[in-house]
């Protein structure tokens, strides 16, 4: 299924994101689009991201993580953090991330593969059924 929803939230660098040099340390990316997909799924679910972990224990581990970092972020910066479907599968999704500053320069952009398990057995499971039918609404807009 080909792209074509697009979820974004603004976001200002914070001083706890930056190391020394007064740049984003660029583990904090990470931590910033692993929040941004939380509140995705909250955005698609009734229950949120915390229904699908804690109450169906359905895993949504990473599995493969491709980025780019092609200009720095400062403390004080507004960014706009953006999530895009790439590829929605029978048990995993691709997702495409960017970090793009209000002056339209992207900082930071990478692919995420994840893959829906049993947080029981850590295999993997079929998205759940309600999960996908949401993601697919939205990827029709």
């Amino acid at each position: 299924m080909a792209a074509s929803h697009h979820f974004i939230r603004a976001h200002k660098i914070h001083f706890s994101e930056c190391d020394p040099a007064g740049i984003v340390f660029y583990p904090q990316y990470f931590v910033l689009f692993n929040d941004l997909v939380e509140t995705w799924i909250d955005a698609l679910l009734p229950e949120g991201y915390h229904g699908v972990i804690g109450a169906r224990r359905i895993g949504m581990p990473t599995v493969h993580l491709e980025a780019d970092f092609s200009a720095v972020s400062r403390m004080g910066d507004r960014v706009t953090l953006s999530l895009d479907v790439a590829r929605l599968g029978g048990k995993s999704l691709t997702l495409a991330w960017a970090c793009t500053g209000d002056d339209g320069i992207v900082r930071m952009a990478a692919t995420q593969t994840i893959v829906t398990t049993s947080l029981d057995t850590h295999r993997s499971v079929e998205i759940p059924d309600d999960l996908r039918e949401a993601i697919e609404a939205a990827m029709r807009g």
